[in-house]
């Protein structure tokens, strides 16, 4: 028999009520965004799917491709106060989390006051995030993680709800600095965005280069996005899919008995893979009108999940293999 797993336990009845206004909710804004963003279906479900699940995502893709234009249009179409910081090799941590400066009164006397940086948003664009240093790119670790910084020993919260989009060019490495594992491993999923298909990009060429262009309209606002994200963690996850998110995982990892792993990857995802196939799941079948996760949700979120918690040892990077090829095996396999 098989075996439901809740957390939050909530009547089956109100469960459909709040799961029939969120499709609604998302149907709308799915419909806002696309008619701004054209072609790249499959880029606007995953980052969807990203920010429903409560996540940060990083979008991977050559110039040109609508990275920038797609980050604006979901600040605006979800409601979220959303600021843009551009990654340089002079940013300083300080030019994203705000410092301390020393203020004197009309009495004459001293203090210090925390002027806040643009990572107090509830929607951060991290423009190019690899051209910073990693001095400067750990300053998003702690923010990406607990949602909160520190700075002189004083904590500061940062809005609820808050996510950070990156974006990062794959081919120009001259002058970056590679993201550290650390934190890879805290976007819940790499969105690779490819060129659009020939249609969608013809009509990019009418609908943008004339004297009206589409605008997005604003369809939510943050309390009810939280109230979304809320919702999806309160989904049920069925035994079958819980199991072969541990299967898909844990067969990622060298040492665990799969013969093409250990071949070909050097490192494998670590359980915060898990907890993000387990949420993205969710938050997919609520994006398709589904109100639990399937084995298919898994399969289609292996890579975006997976290929950055991932890495290839020597003789499988000469031999041509990519992540990618060794992901879409492991897939089939579950």
């Amino acid at each position: 028999m098989s075996v439901m797993i809740k957390e939050n336990p909530i009547s089956e009845k109100a469960m459909i009520e709040e799961a029939e206004k969120a499709l609604a909710d998302i149907s709308r804004v799915r419909d806002a965004v696309g008619r701004v963003i054209f072609g790249q279906e499959a880029v606007v479900e995953r980052t969807l799917v990203a920010l429903l699940a409560g996540g940060h995502a990083l979008l991977v893709g050559v110039p040109g491709l609508a990275k920038t234009k797609l980050v604006e249009t979901l600040g605006i179409v979800l409601g979220l106060d959303s600021r843009r910081v551009q990654f340089t090799p002079d940013l300083m941590p300080s030019d994203i989390l705000g410092s301390e400066v020393m203020e004197q009164d009309e009495f004459g006397k001293r203090s210090f006051r925390f002027i806040s940086g643009p990572i107090f948003t509830q929607l951060l664009m991290a423009d190019e995030i690899n051209r910073a240093s990693p001095r400067t790119q750990s300053a998003l670790l702690q923010a990406m993680q607990e949602y909160h910084v520190t700075i002189a020993g004083a904590r500061h919260d940062l809005p609820s709800p808050f996510h950070v989009l990156a974006t990062q060019n794959p081919l120009e490495q001259e002058g970056t600095y590679p993201l550290p594992e650390a934190q890879l491993d805290r976007f819940l999923m790499q969105v690779d965005i490819l060129y659009p298909e020939i249609e969608a990009e013809r009509r990019i060429l009418l609908e943008t280069t004339g004297v009206d262009e589409a605008k997005a309209d604003n369809m939510l606002q943050p309390v009810r996005l939280r109230e979304v994200q809320t919702l999806i963690r309160r989904m049920p996850v069925p035994e079958s899919v819980v199991e072969a998110i541990l299967k898909l995982v844990r067969s990622a990892r060298p040492g665990q008995g799969n013969a093409e792993t250990d071949k070909h990857v050097a490192w494998g995802p670590g359980p915060r893979a898990s907890q993000a196939l387990t949420l993205c799941a969710r938050a997919r079948a609520l994006y398709d009108g589904r109100l639990a996760p399937s084995v298919d949700d898994v399969r289609a979120l292996a890579e975006p999940v997976l290929q950055h918690r991932m890495a290839l040892t020597f003789a499988a990077r000469a031999e041509g293999t990519s992540v990618r090829d060794v992901v879409a095996k492991l897939a089939k396999g579950i």
